[in-house]
């Protein structure tokens, strides 16, 4: 389990990588400038990841009303990929690769959820955060593949994947709103089973950082293709 919380989030990131690099080819850019804007997203994943993964190993991350450092990664996370969603990084992206590309993309949150619910099963996690509990988001990693093979044949247009954008929002919104209400902070609703904490230590620490990043930062993609009309 500790390896496919290593591997799936540096498959990610490789991805991540090489769609700047193709986007900027296909919007116009130059080989040179292709190569440079993917060796500085390369640059900026490496110290992202590594400073997440240190803290993490460290033990320094931790919820209310211990020092509130996991909740300052928390609002960085967000920060960073919403921000890279809106900007000229997220329009190139948007303007440069498929949206059979940019929905199937998402797919990996299928093998993340079965990975989860190992977690679960591992006594790590809460069982709510798992989708023999409140997590439906493996519906939006099933539907995923669905749709991008049905947009590369052409058989459905923007309105379905609009709609599947919504309902992958709403249900990472909702696994999101679950894990803070999971954790052991004053504000804790969820107290059956054990707190949320697993995602404070090495490797786990990339699930909300790296994986739940992309996430959110492939939805932002979406709507501005979708925006876009192409």
């Amino acid at each position: 389990m500790i390896r496919a919380f290593t591997i799936l989030p540096l498959l990610l990131a490789l991805l991540l990588v090489a769609g700047v690099f193709v986007a900027w080819r296909r919007t116009g850019a130059s080989l040179a400038r292709s190569v440079w804007a993917a060796t500085a997203m390369t640059l900026g994943l490496l110290v992202w990841m590594s400073a997440t993964y240190v803290a993490a190993s460290l033990r320094v991350l931790q919820f209310p009303p211990d020092a509130p450092t996991m909740p300052v990664v928390f609002v960085l996370l967000v920060a960073l990929s919403v921000g890279l969603g809106v900007s000229p990084v997220g329009r190139r992206l948007a303007d440069g690769l498929p949206l059979a590309i940019l929905v199937g993309v998402q797919s990996f949150r299928l093998p993340l959820e079965l990975m989860m619910h190992r977690a679960y099963d591992a006594g790590l996690m809460p069982k709510q955060m798992s989708y023999s509990g409140l997590n439906f988001d493996i519906v939006t990693g099933i539907t995923a593949l669905i749709v991008a093979v049905l947009l590369a044949a052409g058989r459905v247009g923007f309105r379905t994947v609009r709609a599947w954008n919504v309902m992958g929002t709403l249900l990472l919104v909702n696994i999101i709103v679950i894990s803070w209400l999971s954790a052991p902070t004053p504000w804790r609703v969820f107290r059956d089973g054990p707190a949320n904490v697993w995602v404070t230590t090495a490797p786990y620490i990339w699930l909300p950082t790296v994986m739940v990043a992309c996430a959110i930062l492939g939805h932002i993609v979406v709507y501005r293709r979708l925006r876009a009309g192409r």
